[in-house]
């Protein structure tokens, strides 16, 4: 993980839902407390990192101090698209520009110039002035991008338009993203799933796609929420002799109480209920940590690098999770 936020540019993406903004905020925390200037950019129109860091957001394209040497900022593809072709309208007002047919008939004819004028963003983040002391204002960019499909789309974006603007501003822009996006030593891309097929599946055309659009692959892959292994094949057998069929009279017994506690009577008296459901829970959790690492070692046998990030046992990720999650990056090497 070090050599990752080594770079200029650090691309977090993987399929919806599996955790890839608390990973991009783990991983520019872990960046920031090892001294880098980290700046964690969101694409869209909400901000969901000042409240994790329980500040107050920032309007998009304005940044917000998270913590010492963090910042985040929102990019929203609509607003930096009519900001561009206000720079180029000149004198025209953003109003003007935004109710007009011409914004609205580019927009829509130009497919990936959202995409396009969001890149360049990232681009100005990653060159933009100096600090205090003469570096870069920011010496880390954590690209907090789309799903999958439509991070690739992003990526993608400057080879497309270059293909149609040779000469101007524009070719200039696309040239130096391209540059940047197929850098090794300034920028990485690194794919957050979940231990489930489906996920898995979509790291490895990820990767698929990266290789065929950028030439580039996967520097790792962070497999989230992932579970322990607690059980040994002994213990497990163990279990199952604990949950072996109790006599039938036993049995009818405990049928009978239960239906007392579902009909409100009484609580269950027989604790053999309740050590049967504990240790069908056992089993349970053990077979998902199973399906789990089974996907992990799927990960591995492509020759991914693939990172572990414990399941947080508590309903909603908080910053002292983040935190968490930092700390254990930052071990690794």
């Amino acid at each position: 993980m070090r050599s990752l936020i080594e770079r200029r540019l650090l691309v977090v993406t993987g399929k919806g839902g599996v955790g890839k903004t608390t990973l991009a905020a783990a991983l520019a925390l872990a960046a920031a407390r090892a001294g880098r200037r980290t700046i964690v950019v969101e694409v869209g129109r909400e901000s969901r990192l000042p409240r994790l860091f329980e500040r107050d957001a920032a309007s998009a394209g304005v940044e917000c101090r998270l913590a010492e040497r963090l910042s985040s900022i929102t990019i929203d593809p609509d607003r930096a698209l009519l900001e561009w072709l206000q720079a180029l309208g000149g004198r025209v007002s953003g109003r003007v520009l935004a109710s007009s047919g011409t914004f609205q008939y580019f927009a829509a004819a130009a497919p990936g110039a959202r995409e396009l004028v969001t890149m360049v963003k990232v681009l100005q983040l990653t060159e933009a002035g100096t600090g205090r002391d003469g570096g870069a204002a920011h010496e880390l960019v954590v690209l907090d991008a789309p799903a999958t499909g439509h991070a690739l789309g992003l990526l993608a974006s400057p080879y497309t338009f270059g293909a149609i603007a040779r000469v101007g501003p524009i070719a200039g822009h696309t040239r130096r993203i391209a540059e940047l996006l197929q850098s090794e030593s300034r920028s990485a891309y690194l794919a957050v799933a979940q231990g489930t097929e489906m996920a898995v599946s979509e790291t490895i055309e990820l990767e698929d796609g990266l290789r065929k659009r950028l030439g580039r692959g996967l520097a790792a892959v962070a497999l989230n929420a992932l579970l322990p292994e607690r059980f040994t094949a002994g213990e497990l057998a163990q279990l199952a002799r604990l949950s072996a069929p109790a006599p039938a009279g036993r049995d009818r017994r405990r049928r009978r109480t239960g239906a007392r506690a579902l009909s409100g009577e009484l609580v269950e008296r027989d604790p053999r209920a309740a050590i049967d459901s504990a240790l069908a829970a056992a089993r349970t959790v053990h077979e998902r940590a199973r399906f789990q690492h089974n996907q992990l070692a799927r990960l591995r046998r492509r020759g991914f690098e693939v990172v572990g990030v414990p399941f947080v046992w508590q309903p909603q990720i908080d910053l002292a999770a983040v935190g968490a999650i930092a700390e254990r990056l930052a071990r690794r090497r």
